[in-house]
């Protein structure tokens, strides 16, 4: 958590200095509907996104615009290592470890694109007037999850 807040310190004096710039934070979903099985990151989540909220509240009177996108799911080689693991201990068998996204929205964890895409329109002209505020990009995981 402090690697992010140090970080956005020294990156937002340096754009601060020029009246220019967009800090996009990507935190987590956890944040948004908090575990009992993940508390530290839904705790640490939580935390950054307070932040991200608070600095980018306050960062127009800088020129600046802070912002964070909470990704759900996401098909990084640590996902991909972690349910091959699961599909070799469920099925006996690693290359099905995709069967274990079947319950994720659309039946698939997003891509890195998919959130890059998001950063690339925040961090743009179209998105001018937005600070402050979280995007969750998680297929509706957490709507769902408030629902139930």
């Amino acid at each position: 958590m402090f690697g992010y807040i140090n970080m956005t310190r020294r990156f937002y004096a340096l754009m601060a200095a020029r009246k220019q710039g967009v800090i996009i934070n990507i935190i987590g979903a956890a944040g948004e509907t908090v575990q009992s099985n993940y508390i530290t990151g839904s705790a640490g989540n939580a935390s950054l996104m307070a932040f991200t909220r608070a600095m980018g509240g306050t960062a127009p009177r800088n020129g600046l615009r802070v912002v964070g996108i909470n990704p759900g799911p996401v098909e990084t080689d640590r996902m991909t290592t972690r349910l091959r693991r699961e599909a070799q201990a469920q099925f006996g068998d690693a290359e099905r470890w995709r069967e274990l996204t079947k319950g994720m929205s659309f039946g698939r964890a997003a891509t890195p694109q998919e959130i890059a895409w998001m950063a690339a329109f925040l961090a743009s002209d179209k998105s001018a007037y937005t600070t402050g505020t979280i995007v969750t990009v998680d297929g509706g995981g957490t709507s769902r999850r408030s629902a139930l």
